[in-house]
């Protein structure tokens, strides 16, 4: 990547302005002069509203074309805050006021509860009118002619993306990405996976999710490519779009791939006639298994990454062929600098374990205004060069420098590709009468990876069935979040220290 290709806009207009750039099923695609022309007409919406470079604007629009080129209208002239549109209107409201944002993108199928969090909170809301019979992602702004909009210059050191990662113990993170970050971990995807504008990546991936933000959208859009975006995942769908659409590759998280083997063979003609390149997986591991009936079922590459939100999503990557992949491992350093880092701050030596800190272009130079959280976050280089960004997971490089991931340090819950905050799900529970204690867990899952589950205390005298509790939390958390398992106790089992301990604690419990 160079400077000229350090901003999203400068990525849109150093492609051939006639070649496609969005497409979706059953939908005419839009150029990418059609996509620069919609960033315009963005620009003069947010003018109209005195939205700034650097003020924050959430989006919340359904799956689709509509939300990708919403998304890089935005982040290439202020900064971008999508949020999940399950979300209940306290986590809107929670979510819409820690970002202090500016303005609230809307559009048909944002749900209600954005609305109503929004106008609590005196937030402004753009509504976005989508021509289903026009071409895939354009757009216009509900009750506002046309303008002519005043360009603000915008540098790769401005923040293009905000999204909100969850801590283990304390309130959600903010982390502020840049036009740089987002550019140059796109150029780092198309680069390893030898993207090109013949390629077209199908969509599955919500775009809230740094996965799809990036590893499809940015990342198609970088090589010149098309994206196709689909309105979500949906395994009855999957089949007929890869039929219609001819996509050269898709990404996806592995609870995905395996609900997609799981209809394979329902539909042989189309598996056996698909224009597949490669298949790629990230967000949280794939199992071996896994890897290989993919590529038995599609007779191409299983391309295996490691992202994560910090990073603007991919860290590393197993190659293409004819390179080797490594079933089980997360590949090889694809963008940042990756290392290896003891409990003491020195670089751990080849065949050792440490955990595993980033440093590069597309890592974000700190969560914003949370200077506590930036202290243990970044470690100082024992060579005396740059910091470097701690993931908390830990890991071994082998003898050919392909890392894998041998556990996680930090306590957050990922289930299927969705980050659950424990201390989140435990606040809530506490909410109720009959809760003296809580603590939240990741519990084994065959096809998520992990599911959340959740020990409880009872106060003395009272009584609370697990379906209670469930539906109680059901009503403050979004659907991934409410606990699937909740177990009773009369005491939480404690660590030597004397404190809580989240992890391991299912194999206490018998739950694994």
């Amino acid at each position: 990547m160079t400077m000229l290709d350090s901003t999203v806009e400068a990525i849109l207009k150093r492609v051939p302005q006639s070649a496609p750039a969005i497409s979706a099923p059953g939908r005419t695609p839009l150029t990418y002069a059609a996509l620069c022309a919609q960033q315009q007409v963005m620009v003069a919406a947010l003018e109209g509203h005195a939205v700034g470079p650097d003020d924050r604007v959430a989006i919340v629009l359904p799956n689709g074309p509509l939300m990708a080129s919403c998304f890089v209208a935005v982040a290439a002239i202020a900064a971008a805050a999508p949020l999940n549109p399950s979300y209940l209107e306290t986590e809107f409201e929670y979510y819409l006021a820690d970002l202090e944002a500016r303005v609230l993108i809307a559009g048909n199928g944002t749900p209600a509860a954005a609305h109503a969090a929004a106008a609590r909170l005196g937030i402004a809301v753009i509504e976005l009118d989508e021509d289903p019979d026009g071409p895939a992602g354009g757009f216009t702004v509900a009750g506002r002619a046309a303008a002519a909009p005043r360009k603000v210059p915008r540098g790769a050191d401005a923040i293009a993306l905000v999204l909100h990662t969850s801590g283990t113990t304390s309130r959600p993170k903010i982390v502020p990405l840049s036009q740089a970050n987002l550019c140059a971990s796109a150029t780092h995807i198309a680069g390893t996976l030898a993207l090109t504008a013949d390629d077209r990546c199908l969509n599955i991936m919500p775009l809230f999710h740094i996965h799809g933000l990036i590893g499809a959208v940015l990342a198609s859009f970088a090589a010149g490519g098309e994206v196709c975006c689909t309105p979500g995942f949906n395994a009855m769908k999957f089949f007929s779009w890869l039929e219609e659409t001819a996509p050269t590759w898709y990404t996806a998280v592995p609870t995905m791939h395996q609900t997609i083997l799981e209809r394979a063979a329902r539909n042989p003609a189309i598996v056996a006639n698909n224009r597949l390149r490669f298949i790629r997986s990230s967000s949280s591991s794939l199992p071996p298994p896994v890897m290989q009936e993919l590529e038995q079922t599609f007779h191409c590459p299983v391309i295996e990454s490691y992202g994560m939100t910090e990073a603007a999503h991919q860290m590393t990557s197993n190659p293409l062929p004819p390179a080797a992949r490594k079933a089980g491992s997360v590949g090889l350093a694809a963008g940042p600098e990756v290392r290896l880092m003891d409990a003491s701050g020195g670089f751990v030596a080849n065949g050792g374990e440490g955990e595993i800190v980033i440093r590069g272009p597309n890592v974000t130079a700190g969560y914003a205004g949370n200077a506590a959280a930036n202290a243990t976050a970044f470690a100082a280089d024992p060579d005396g060069g740059g910091a470097w960004f701690r993931t908390g997971d830990q890991g071994v490089f082998d003898s050919d420098g392909y890392l894998r991931i041998s556990g996680r340090l930090k306590e957050i819950i990922n289930r299927g590709g969705e980050k659950i905050a424990p201390r989140e799900v435990d606040d809530v529970l506490m909410e109720h009468a009959a809760v003296a204690q809580v603590v939240t867990f990741a519990r084994p899952h065959a096809k998520l990876g992990e599911d959340v589950a959740a020990a409880v205390v009872l106060n003395a005298g009272t009584s609370a069935t697990e379906a209670e509790l469930r539906e109680f939390a059901a009503t403050r958390l979004a659907g991934f979040k409410v606990p699937r398992t909740i177990v009773f106790l009369d005491e939480i089992p404690k660590g030597a220290t004397g404190k809580l301990q989240r992890i391991g604690l299912a194999a206490r419990l018998g739950l694994d």
